[in-house]
């Protein structure tokens, strides 16, 4: 049996290191550069990937092939990210088709209210 246990974990300090050097060279990239916006943005979308893998595999345990449970972590993933997309596509569709953008009243209102106001001598 081997010993799984160490005394310094050094896969979840470099994955820490990386995550903050990253974060801090998005900020910069932001706040400090002079580079046009649409490589800022490319830049700290680049940077959101890679973050993101680093977390995966640093602390997420994405390489281990079964926890105890049974459940696999690439299919605790998929069902992350089928959850998140009905998510995003039932808001998507609640605020495309759910509010009425037709306010026309007919006129009446602006009518009325012009009415109103030659009467009244304005």
């Amino acid at each position: 049996m081997t010993n799984t246990k160490k005394r310094i974990p050094t896969n979840h300090i470099v994955g820490f290191v990386l995550s903050l050097v990253m974060t801090l060279v998005a900020a910069w990239a932001a706040i400090g550069s002079d580079l046009p916006v649409k490589w800022v943005i490319i830049g700290i979308m680049i940077l959101a990937l890679l973050q993101a893998g680093v977390q995966l595999f640093m602390f997420m345990h994405v390489t281990e092939a079964e926890s105890g449970n049974g459940h696999i972590p690439w299919n605790m993933m998929f069902h992350g990210f089928a959850l998140a997309g009905i998510l995003v596509a039932g808001s998507l569709f609640t605020m495309s088709f759910g509010f009425d953008h037709n306010h026309d009243d007919g006129g009446g209102n602006h009518q009325q209210q012009e009415q109103q106001e030659e009467h009244s001598g304005h």
